[in-house]
């Protein structure tokens, strides 16, 4: 799938699954071993990393910040629409989810294909901790992938979040694109992930607000506006 985009609108339901079900077949846009993508092999890495909550000590709550946050990362819903919408199909499982990422700018809409790829979770007496890494798919345009980490101190009851991305430029639908992505793609990157970090912590705080989609719809996420947390 080649990068789509489109200035003002967007991209209609059944257009999505069209797409979507190219993804089904993509592979992905690069074949770096992980342990070379890095700086010195002209590898982009960066990140953020921050506590978001704070529980009792010992393993998460079953219905705490924890566990809260764990299915907000599911649901793509830290991610903030004014800058990534997540579009997928919410009735499968999150091991090997095809995703569309729509990423907005100056009006701008461009649609990319990305695929979790790797799920991870570990509780032992000191930490409990959930992660997913999605990789980007032929067409999108960077290359890379990028690791989301949740994370539980038993002695503390600090919870963490952790965004961290490989990454370097991929295939760009325009010269244009290609041009204004050099000039504004780190600075919007790191505007995200700011604003993923915080839309997490409003999020750990406040009860799941429904189904992430009606029955036989896809998903379109970040939800819209995480409330603040009380007092």
């Amino acid at each position: 799938m080649v990068t789509q985009w489109r200035f003002g609108r967007g991209w209609s339901e059944a257009e999505l699954r069209a797409y979507l079900a190219e993804l089904r077949d993509a592979r992905p846009n690069f074949d770096e071993r992980p342990e070379r993508m890095t700086p010195e092999h002209v590898w982009t890495v960066d990140g953020d990393d921050r506590p978001i909550a704070h529980e009792p000590p010992g393993p998460p709550l079953p219905d705490g910040p924890f566990a809260r946050a764990r299915q907000a990362m599911i649901n793509y819903d830290f991610s903030d629409p004014r800058i990534v919408v997540g579009h997928f199909d919410p009735s499968g499982p999150l091991a090997n989810r095809e995703m569309l990422l729509e990423i907005k700018s100056f009006g701008l809409r461009f649609l990319a294909g990305a695929r979790v790829d790797t799920i991870r979770e570990k509780a032992d007496e000191h930490r409990t901790s959930f992660r997913f890494r999605y990789e980007t798919l032929e067409g999108h345009f960077e290359q890379g992938v990028e690791w989301f980490l949740l994370s539980k101190n038993h002695a503390s009851g600090e919870v963490r979040f952790r965004i961290q991305a490989h990454w370097r430029m991929g295939d760009f639908p325009t010269w244009w694109s290609r041009i204004g992505f050099l000039v504004l793609g780190e600075s919007s990157r790191a505007l995200w992930r700011r604003r993923a970090v915080r839309r997490l912590r409003r999020l750990a705080y406040q009860p799941a607000s429904g189904p992430v989609a009606e029955s036989g719809r896809l998903a379109h996420r970040g939800d819209r506006a995480p409330r603040r947390r009380a007092g």
